[in-house]
């Protein structure tokens, strides 16, 4: 996997989040609740956990996708991408691992999880910016 599609992948995977939270809505609001049900910032009691879990993996994917993006598109401009394509692949795997453990519970273990795969990507993202500092 190149690093431009490990970029692609993690805007897909985003992308798929809010389609599920997108889609879900979708649904409701043809049975008929109001449009207006879902100001941003309100969590609503009547809405499913799952949800929430998927809407908080989507503002984590957003919270990362910019960096990540920086990080490959500079790696681009500079003509490095070989050389960052298996960590950029890493990050990708980190992201889906991390919201996939988001979406299967908030339990202690499911938090680890979350946090070691996050840290990861921490981790990932410094090792490609020194290997674009590196002459």
């Amino acid at each position: 996997m190149t690093a431009l599609q490990a970029l692609l992948g993690f805007t897909a995977w985003t992308l798929a989040l809010i389609g599920m939270v997108f889609g879900y809505r979708g649904l409701a609001y043809l049975k008929g609740t109001p449009i207006t049900h879902w100001p941003r910032g309100v969590r609503h009691a009547d809405d499913p956990a799952l949800l929430h879990r998927i809407a908080d993996a989507h503002a984590n994917c957003l919270e990362n996708l910019p960096l990540f993006a920086v990080l490959v598109l500079v790696a681009a401009a500079m003509a490095k991408l070989p050389d960052i394509n298996t960590l950029a692949a890493c990050v990708l795997y980190c992201r889906i691992g991390q919201s996939l453990a988001h979406l299967w519970g908030t339990g202690s273990i499911h938090v680890h999880i979350r946090a070691t795969l996050w840290a990861g990507q921490l981790v990932l993202f410094v090792m490609i910016f020194a290997k674009l500092l590196a002459s």
